[in-house]
């Protein structure tokens, strides 16, 4: 028969153990999510790399804006974003994108994103950066 002292501290040992595997399974499935939502973005990236703009426009919103760095009027639509870039596309080459310090949240079945990135390629024959 094991003493009532040691049996609180099994007891106590196996408790804290499931509550850890717990804690260990819910960072598994917050990591998950933030691989998957990184991947939409570097997938996305991909599409403009290699001038896919079919495959680009299926990761945009119908209500997407976006005001570029070279932009001087906010971009609006799915429509005007898809165009843009079709028509950015048709004038560069080895287009290459970087994500760095991403910070995802979730809140429920919205997440976002914040993040730097770096590019660079040709455009009209010249490199840019």
């Amino acid at each position: 028969m094991i003493p009532k002292r040691l049996q609180f501290k099994i007891t106590g040992t196996v408790y804290f153990f499931f509550i850890l595997l717990i804690s260990c399974g819910e960072a598994n499935n917050v990591q998950s999510e933030e691989d998957s939502i990184k991947k939409v973005l570097t997938s996305m990236w991909d599409a403009i790399e290699k001038k896919d703009i079919d495959r680009y426009a299926s990761y945009i919103h119908p209500d997407f804006t976006q005001f570029g760095e070279t932009d001087s009027l906010l971009r609006q639509g799915k429509e005007a974003e898809v165009k843009g870039i079709g028509d950015w596309m048709k004038h560069t080459s080895n287009v290459h994108t970087e994500m760095h310090n991403p910070i995802i949240s979730v809140k429920g079945n919205v997440a976002w994103i914040t993040y730097y990135w770096s590019d660079g390629g040709t455009n009209d024959g010249k490199p840019f950066t």
